[in-house]
């Protein structure tokens, strides 16, 4: 009887952490519904969606889930890291010389939502992981929202 109720509390313990890992990163349907989040706010109000993506508090945070934007010139107009506000994205190179900036630019269209696998760093680290970016393009703006595998 012991060994059955240890084996049922070890059990428990384990789904519980499952749980609470899986809790602690964003998932790929959440990183959708920010990005489709994100569409509605570019078309009601572009100016105010890209303070409100590069606030932290303004709505399009959540645990590793951001919202980045490159304008028609390329260059970031949000991102969650401000270092990278203003570069080029099309110069953005992942750890196994991926040009994921070139490919985000040519593979976003307007009505659509592609996927782009790249390494790329969590928000606050510097050691790249296996990231898939949703993106798509609204009017003159190419914005994603990935999520870390």
């Amino acid at each position: 009887m012991i060994r059955t109720f240890a084996a049922a509390a070890l059990t428990a313990l384990l789904v519980f952490a499952g749980t609470a890992l899986a809790q602690q990163f964003g998932t790929a349907s959440e990183a959708k519904a920010m990005l489709d989040k994100a569409v509605a706010a570019l078309k009601a109000n572009k100016t105010k969606a890209l303070e409100d993506f590069n606030n932290a508090t303004g709505g399009f945070r959540d645990r590793d889930l951001y919202v980045f934007c490159a304008g028609p010139d390329g260059k970031l107009t949000s991102h969650a890291n401000p270092a990278l506000r203003g570069t080029d994205i099309k110069t953005i190179v992942d750890k196994n010389g991926k040009k994921l900036g070139e490919e985000i630019m040519t593979v976003a269209a307007e009505g659509k939502i592609a996927e782009v696998n790249y390494m790329f760093p969590r928000p606050g680290q510097t050691e790249p992981v296996q990231k898939v970016s949703y993106v798509t393009k609204v009017g003159d703006q190419v914005c994603g929202v990935g999520y870390y595998k």
